[in-house]
């Protein structure tokens, strides 16, 4: 509530439009049917979840944002301890996207939001610490949209901001493996070579898994929005989709989690596979990672020159 005062009064409590539009995101309903519960006309409920929205999300900046060069240390330890590897102590996020159901656009370009499931869908894009908060949202591609293409558009990609020198991300095998513009470590493809490359890859699925329960908790919370079609025009959607990710990091933060409920699809499509290998590919920091996974924890001290045990 005080981060949501304004000067302007629009003759409403405003713990009663709060409570207005928090009803509306857990429950998913249709401006009528909140309209009736609490009694007001329809219009006033549209202007008050428009409105809302737009307060929530100037404190998107604030809420949802990078960590400092100082933080990434902290956040680095976050996915040792999930990963269970030292290796990944550099690993500063967790990139995934997932497909957020709409109904069917009244537009010309409506088929470009039919996904690969043959729903109507938004993508949101999404990067997260080890504790599912997330650290930056790339929300309102069209459902058929290429994971990678919706990568390469983003702002982290295109400004390669993120992450800072020395530290990676790791995504699904639908991203390509990337050392610039940002580091971006995927699994080895099958078939694999080795034990080195499977248990990598183990290290990498618990390090990854963060990024699709934080899909699954916000998700959970907001159930009415996530699990049937949002009940906006697809022009307004991507907006209460980046409002529900403000309000998840904020839930978070006040230590309040809800944990995702089992065996419910939260809408995340396999991987395509990567369209194309970016000339400035990963595979070489990646298999430097694989061999720190497999090193030996006490080596002797003749082998502590081998640049394997360096990143």
């Amino acid at each position: 509530m005080t981060l949501l005062r304004r000067e302007k009064s629009h003759g409403w409590v405003q713990h009663v439009e709060v409570l207005l539009v928090v009803y509306w995101l857990a429950h998913g309903l249709s401006y009528s049917v909140v309209s009736r519960v609490f009694d007001v006309p329809k219009t006033t409920v549209f202007d008050i979840v428009h409105r809302m929205c737009e307060a929530i999300l100037c404190l998107l900046e604030k809420v949802i944002h990078f960590p400092t060069q100082a933080q990434c240390a902290e956040v680095g330890n976050g996915f040792h301890r999930l990963a269970n590897s030292l290796a990944f102590s550099h690993c500063v996020g967790a990139i995934d996207g997932c497909h957020i159901r709409i109904k069917a656009p009244n537009s010309p370009h409506a088929q470009d939001y039919l996904n690969r499931k043959l729903f109507f869908s938004v993508q949101l894009q999404g990067i997260c610490d080890s504790y599912g908060k997330f650290l930056d949202i790339f929300v309102g591609y069209p459902g058929s949209v290429h994971d990678t293409r919706v990568l390469r558009n983003s702002p982290v990609f295109v400004r390669g901001c993120y992450p800072p020198a020395g530290h990676y991300i790791v995504g699904d095998g639908g991203y390509p493996c990337l050392r610039e513009p940002l580091n971006l470590i995927t699994p080895y493809r099958e078939p694999l070579r080795g034990r080195v490359e499977a248990r990598f890859n183990r290290h990498h699925a618990r390090a990854r898994s963060v990024v699709e329960r934080a899909f699954g908790m916000m998700k959970a919370r907001w159930r009415g929005i996530f699990f049937k079609a949002l009940e906006v025009d697809h022009s307004f959607s991507p907006k209460v989709i980046a409002v529900c990710a403000v309000l998840h990091n904020i839930c978070l933060t006040a230590g309040d989690i809800l944990e995702p409920t089992e065996g419910e699809d939260p809408v995340l499509l396999p991987p395509q596979g990567p369209v194309q290998r970016d000339e400035h590919a990963g595979q070489h920091y990646r298999d430097r990672l694989a061999a720190h996974v497999s090193a030996p924890h006490q080596r002797p001290p003749h082998l502590n020159d081998h640049d394997y045990f360096v990143i």
